[in-house]
């Protein structure tokens, strides 16, 4: 996909990302419907996510993806393991707008992510959130050591993918 573009957010990028990750939390909240977590405030925004660490601590990569010049996406990784291992990078999060999805951004865009940071990586699902299982069972399905934990901890409630790049 030549007009994709995957590239570390600077600071000034951060409201970018905070903006975006409103509507994340938005598409992922119809997975809380029988929890508390979820709700709006009163100012009609989510709460704010931990971003701090992503311009602060260098495990910690914030990415911005663009299509066309345009905002598509982003990914937060890190170094933390839901597997109970140790890792290169985690998935944090990651996000592709509506408008660019089923069209094969995202899958083209993890698959650079991962190029572009070899090791060992895991992809945390939440258990309720089989649609991305499928989409990550596909984005790692080029790498030859695979393995799927499926963990139920204080820590992670959901399947894991683990590989390496």
């Amino acid at each position: 996909m030549s007009d994709l573009e995957i590239r570390v957010a600077a600071p000034q990028e951060r409201a970018a990302i905070e903006n975006l990750m409103q509507l994340y939390v938005h598409d992922f909240s119809e997975h809380w419907s029988d929890q508390d977590r979820g709700e709006v405030g009163a100012d009609g925004l989510f709460e704010p996510y931990p971003l701090d660490p992503y311009w602060r601590d260098a495990a910690h990569i914030p990415l911005l993806v663009r299509r066309g010049g345009h905002l598509a996406g982003f990914a937060l990784l890190d170094a933390h393991s839901h597997a109970g291992g140790t890792v290169d990078r985690n998935v944090a999060e990651f996000f592709i707008l509506r408008k660019h999805r089923r069209g094969g951004v995202g899958l083209a865009a993890a698959q650079a992510i991962f190029a572009r940071y070899p090791g060992v990586w895991e992809a945390a699902i939440a258990r309720r959130n089989v649609e991305a299982l499928h989409f990550w069972r596909r984005a790692t399905a080029i790498y030859a050591q695979v393995e799927e934990i499926d963990v139920l901890s204080d820590d992670w409630n959901g399947p894991v993918i683990r590989f390496r790049v």
